[in-house]
């Protein structure tokens, strides 16, 4: 979904990320995984250390420099708000709280600015 939009009340009007605000769409398999002997190990299983998320970018504010719409990006997943639009839920960030920046536009060996 490149282009959200919000609908209320039959009103529907395109979504503007302002400043340096990402919206991402996490993504389904960040719930639960398999360890390698293949047990599965549910989303709600507690563990010593923080997960950092994988997420696809939709929407980024005009002040954004180092993350465009469609690059995946790693953030914290306990910091995080969400909204949903249409059913679907998204994250609200700032690029601030990006870890790295996945995209086949840094191959030349720009690594962005929070890798």
């Amino acid at each position: 979904m490149t282009d959200p939009s919000l609908a209320s009340g039959g009103f529907k009007a395109p979504i503007k990320m302002l400043h340096d605000r990402l919206l991402v769409q996490a993504d389904e398999e960040a719930g639960e995984r398999r360890s390698s002997g293949g047990i599965v190990i549910p989303a709600t299983a507690a563990l010593g250390a923080r997960r950092l998320s994988w997420s696809k970018v939709v929407a980024v504010g005009p002040q954004a420099r180092a993350v465009q719409v469609g690059d995946r990006v790693l953030f914290d997943a306990e910091d995080k708000a969400e909204v949903e639009v249409h059913g679907e839920v998204y994250v609200v960030m700032r690029e601030r709280d990006v870890h790295a920046v996945a995209s086949e536009r840094l191959e030349g060996g720009s690594t962005g600015l929070y890798l």
